[in-house]
């Protein structure tokens, strides 16, 4: 089958264009000139036969073009907001495993990065592999005082592979952005940009150690989360060497009862660790899937696979709280203003925002929130009123329906919004933490010295004022002069009983 003919005029450079043909061939082979034809980048209408399975060949073509597009589809999985829900279905079944390399075709990335074979850095290292994925190979070692660590590779040549893809989907999102209504809907070149930050991430271990190292010491004072500690002597890059984690995925609740772990305490633990990521810290391991959880004995949960981390500002954070709290308190008003905040920039009709708030309401509003049942929901309605969502929102609202699948699944009973109510006590906590009151009084300080040095230049503009104008116009000044008056003193008191509160504060 030719090669689409608007494809074929890319700017490719010649070390992609074997790339490219691949890429061509693949997607020819599981037919999927429809698809390509609706986001602008061949010719024809796009109309689809009633009799195919458009979603199930494009999953199955992107399992087949390797980790670039399996990272893709992945992300267009939580565009619920834009995407039918047999789309959803086919790209959450995508994987990253891959079949294992012999450890002798990764023992000179290996050898190159320890500076010596791993057999002489570790007492004792088991060529065996524990686990693969199209990124990594993770094989396990015992240091010399009998500590087990394991040993995540990188696999080699997935780099410029991976670089190589990601060249070719910033020009495809380019000319689809350009060529089609319906793609632009999707926002093709942020949409690169997010697949290509959350790559170059993945690919480099480093980033996956500081995340590591940042996640562990959010939870620093809570013993039932551990976070493996990250063996900086030996990592770099290409090798991220760990504590080994012996423990039991989360993924029934017989099976965590047989090795002595309570599944109620275990779903408690985990959404009290996701919801203070996302609500207090402001830091949250992006794919919770049981795979990247573990159990452990006294009931507590390690998290694995750091690569992917999202942030959510405090301003964000305000909002979803918003969000949550006007659904509770049935507030379709409340709610449309976060949706319309979230909305913002794609010219969304106000009608189509109350609408959305008011069918989410009517819907879930009040009581209990059952988290699947919402979101579940949500994204279609916005998808119906053409609402489209930021790409770090989705990231959240996705973490917390991985999890809730995880918690309900292991404890059928458990209710994710009572530990939402929870978990608005510990904001409001971390909220008033004397460290964070200090920073605001002292920002509150420097705003009164500059306030204090302007206060003379302030009373003599208005006096001047007063001076200056007709005595018709004496009512007007006085008032104007009382104003300003007023101002600068209920600044200076407000400001100054701000520190006493912070003094206070810091000597209780």
């Amino acid at each position: 089958m030719p090669a689409p003919a608007m494809i074929k005029t890319l700017a490719v450079a010649t070390r992609d264009r074997a790339r490219l043909g691949e890429i061509l061939a693949i997607t020819s082979r599981f037919g999927l000139d429809t698809l390509l034809a609706r986001m602008g980048l061949r010719g024809g209408d796009g109309g689809e036969d009633a009799t195919s399975d458009l979603p199930r060949r494009t999953r199955l073509a992107i399992e087949a073009l390797g980790p670039t597009f399996v990272k893709l589809g992945q992300i267009l999985g939580t565009r619920g907001d834009l995407l039918a829900p047999e789309w959803i279905a086919e790209f959450e079944k995508l994987h990253s495993q891959a079949p294992t390399l012999p450890f002798e075709t990764l023992r000179p990335a290996v050898e190159d990065a320890l500076g010596q074979p791993p057999e002489a850095a570790f007492a004792r290292f088991d060529p065996e592999p524990l686990a693969a994925a199209s990124i990594a190979q993770v094989h396990r070692a015992w240091r010399d005082d009998g500590r087990p660590v394991v040993l995540k590779i990188r696999r080699p040549g997935v780099r410029p592979r991976i670089e190589a893809d990601l060249r070719i989907v910033a020009q495809l999102a380019a000319l689809a952005e350009q060529a089609s209504a319906e793609a632009r809907r999707f926002s093709p070149r942020a949409l690169a940009r997010q697949l290509a930050e959350s790559l170059h991430d993945e690919l480099d271990f480093t980033i996956e150690g500081r995340n590591a190292d940042r996640l562990r010491e959010d939870f620093a004072s809570d013993p039932r989360v551990l976070v493996p500690e990250i063996h900086w002597r030996w990592s770099s890059e290409t090798l991220l060497v760990m504590d080994f984690v012996d423990g039991v995925p989360p993924r029934d609740g017989d099976t965590l009862r047989a090795n002595g772990i309570d599944p109620a305490q275990i779903a408690a633990t985990g959404a009290d660790m996701v919801l203070d990521m996302v609500l207090v810290n402001g830091r949250f391991h992006a794919d919770p899937h049981p795979g990247n959880l573990l159990c452990l004995p006294g009931n507590r949960i390690a998290l694995l696979d750091l690569g992917s981390i999202g942030h959510v500002s405090p301003k964000r954070r305000e909002e979803f709280l918003s969000f949550v709290t006007a659904l509770q308190s049935d507030d379709p008003g409340g709610l449309a203003e976060t949706l319309a905040l979230w909305s913002e920039g794609h010219d969304v009709p106000r009608a189509n925002v109350v609408r959305a708030a008011e069918r989410l309401v009517a819907r879930h509003g009040g009581g209990r929130i059952v988290l699947s049942a919402l979101i579940s929901d949500f994204l279609p309605i916005l998808r119906d009123e053409r609402l489209i969502l930021p790409p770090d929102l989705l990231l959240i609202f996705r973490a917390l329906l991985t999890i809730d699948g995880v918690l309900t699944g292991i404890e059928p009973d458990f209710d994710l919004s009572g530990a939402m109510a929870r978990a608005g006590l510990r904001v409001a906590r971390a909220r008033l933490a004397p460290e964070r009151l200090q920073a605001s009084v002292q920002a509150l300080m420097w705003e009164m010295l500059r306030l204090g040095d302007d206060a003379p230049r302030l009373i003599r503009a208005a006096v001047r004022r007063l001076e200056a104008p007709p005595v018709a116009q004496a009512a007007t000044n006085d008032a104007a002069i009382r104003a300003v008056g007023r101002w600068i003193a209920g600044a200076l008191l407000g400001g100054f009983a701000l520190v006493a509160g912070a003094i206070v504060l810091g000597h209780g």
